[in-house]
């Protein structure tokens, strides 16, 4: 009997040990997505590496040197706290909205919801295609789970169903509401003429304007999908989680639209 017990004592320790090395290797993954494409990344490796050296320091003993690293690291809590405040946001945003328990049950429950989005990503591609044609700039959101009332609340309210020729109206050039950007939410144009944060991303192209910026920076902390079309060249974007994706056909806008909006 002592036996059986001392076998199931190490194997619940190991299950234990493992469960602990798989939550917090998650973690650590869910952190490096959210920093990926940042100057934030660079930091996020130099910590890690800090960890590790002070993890080999406490192992083979050296006192000073690893009192010398706790201490580093104690003050290195406030340090990562300022310097990491965009990604702290984000990753709470993250857990809030319920994105890491999709991250599990995905995998096991994987549903279509492609149809629920058919009509406005259809008006939405049409508008584009149309747009890029006559080299009208165009800013559009589809808001997903994160709340997007601190842009919607800079805009004008609007409460319509999607389609290409409202759309196509409201980023007229000479129309009112043609600066800033057109949220739709739960299938409806709920704002136009909305402010967005600007991303200081480092890593876009010079010729990126302020309407990509805007784009990006909506997605660097929601789950927001932005679709851009340039007023210069009339190049189809779309951003999603910080990365822009440029020069699409509306075909292929489509196909990302699909692929971006039945995802959780």
């Amino acid at each position: 009997m002592m036996e059986l017990a001392a076998i199931f004592n190490f194997v619940q320790f190991r299950v234990i040990d493992v469960l602990d090395i798989l939550i917090v290797a998650i973690l650590l993954f869910e952190l490096y997505k959210l920093t990926k494409g940042t100057a934030a990344v660079k930091i996020f490796w130099v910590l890690a590496l800090i960890f590790v050296i002070w993890e080999l320091v406490s192992f083979f003993h050296f006192t000073m040197l690893s009192a010398l690293m706790g201490e580093l690291v104690n003050v290195g809590v406030l340090a990562i706290i300022i310097l990491f405040q965009p990604e702290i946001r984000k990753f709470l945003l993250y857990i809030g909205d319920g994105r890491l328990v999709h991250f599990f049950s995905d995998r096991f429950l994987k549903q279509s919801k492609t149809s629920e989005y058919v009509e406005e990503i259809e008006e939405v591609k049409k508008a584009c295609r149309h747009m890029s044609a006559t080299l009208t700039g165009a800013l559009i959101i589809f808001a997903r789970k994160t709340p997007l009332d601190e842009f919607l609340n800079t805009g004008e309210e609007i409460d319509a169903k999607p389609s290409a020729e409202l759309l196509e109206n409201i980023f007229f050039k000479n129309s009112p509401l043609h600066d800033g950007a057109v949220i739709i939410k739960d299938h409806r144009i709920t704002a136009a003429r909305c402010i967005l944060p600007v991303s200081k991303s480092r890593d876009l192209p010079q010729e990126v304007g302020l309407r990509h910026r805007s784009a990006l920076g909506a997605t660097e902390f929601t789950d927001a999908v932005a679709v851009v079309v340039s007023e210069q060249t009339g190049n189809i974007s779309i951003c999603h989680n910080g990365v822009m994706t440029r020069d699409l056909t509306s075909s292929t806008l489509r196909q990302m639209l699909e692929e971006l909006l039945t995802k959780d």
